[in-house]
């Protein structure tokens, strides 16, 4: 129910909205070409079967654990208090 303003579907055309833009920040941040065979941040070597499943990867799995803790550490959403986890 929308008030004030706002036109009816507000609300979930807000949340659609904030969907497709995590959407497009996770989709921007997917690596394309040839993946490499030695990680870029510590130099190990790169499974074949990781290169293979992930193409353009370029971190060893070590590094990429590293490197989404602390992308989760800095996200800027607040998940638990966040007008969109409250309306579901």
């Amino acid at each position: 129910m929308a008030g004030g303003w706002a036109k009816d579907g507000a609300e979930q055309e807000q949340i659609d909205n904030t969907v497709e833009d995590a959407l497009q920040r996770v989709r921007s941040q997917i690596p394309t070409g040839e993946g490499l065979k030695e990680c870029e941040e510590c130099g190990a070597p790169i499974p074949e079967g990781r290169r293979q499943a992930l193409p353009g990867v370029r971190l060893c799995v070590g590094c990429q654990e590293a490197e989404d803790a602390a992308q989760q550490a800095t996200s800027p959403y607040n998940r638990r208090a966040s007008k969109d986890s409250q309306l579901r």
